[in-house]
């Protein structure tokens, strides 16, 4: 017996095996992998985060030129300053499916009763007084809560109480479903 030619035969079969072995693991890997293509969601996505990005550029744009009216704004007479947009509750339970009554934060994606509450101490009770507020001070109300109420987002809530004051239920409606009831 010829053991010089028995040593290379123990070398070379099993590299073999292991050579056929990894291309046939390759190759079944490759054969069953699937490509997602998240290129369309992706712009879609992409395309309303600009539209919203416009959106916000806008208000912005409408904000400041509201603060630099300067001397015009004293031009208002104290009854337009006050004047007030009637509440129509028969237009907000059509939109929400629900009896809305006047001035309810809790209407606002995000206030629970006891946000409520902390907003009507600090002399935040109606929808315009929520709407005129700042995010920093609904973020200050949030903070005098504790812990347990610094994690809410109150970005959008001035927003929403416009939208209640002015009356625009279904706008509303449509905002807070687009945006997963305040979850984007």
């Amino acid at each position: 017996m010829n053991f010089e030619n028995l040593n290379i035969w123990c070398w070379v079969i099993p590299s073999l095996v292991g050579i056929i072995s990894g291309i046939l693991g390759y190759l079944i890997g490759k054969g069953g992998s699937t490509t997602i293509d998240n290129s369309a969601d992706l712009k879609v996505l992409k395309d309303k985060n600009a539209k919203l990005q416009a959106d916000l550029d806008a208000c912005n744009k409408k904000v400041s030129a509201n603060t630099n009216l300067g001397a015009s704004a004293a031009s208002f007479t104290a009854e337009a300053a006050t004047a007030s947009i009637p509440f129509d509750g028969a237009a907000a339970k059509l939109a929400f499916g629900k009896t809305v009554k006047q001035d309810d934060l809790k209407i606002v994606e995000g206030i629970g009763p006891k946000i409520e509450g902390m907003f009507h101490e600090s002399g935040i009770k109606t929808w315009k007084a929520l709407s005129e507020s700042s995010v920093a001070d609904c973020q200050k109300v949030l903070d005098g809560g504790g812990k347990r109420y610094q994690v809410h987002d109150p970005a959008s809530w001035p927003m929403q109480a416009k939208m209640c004051y002015e009356g625009k239920w279904k706008d509303l409606a449509k905002w807070q479903e687009e945006h997963k009831h305040g979850k984007l």
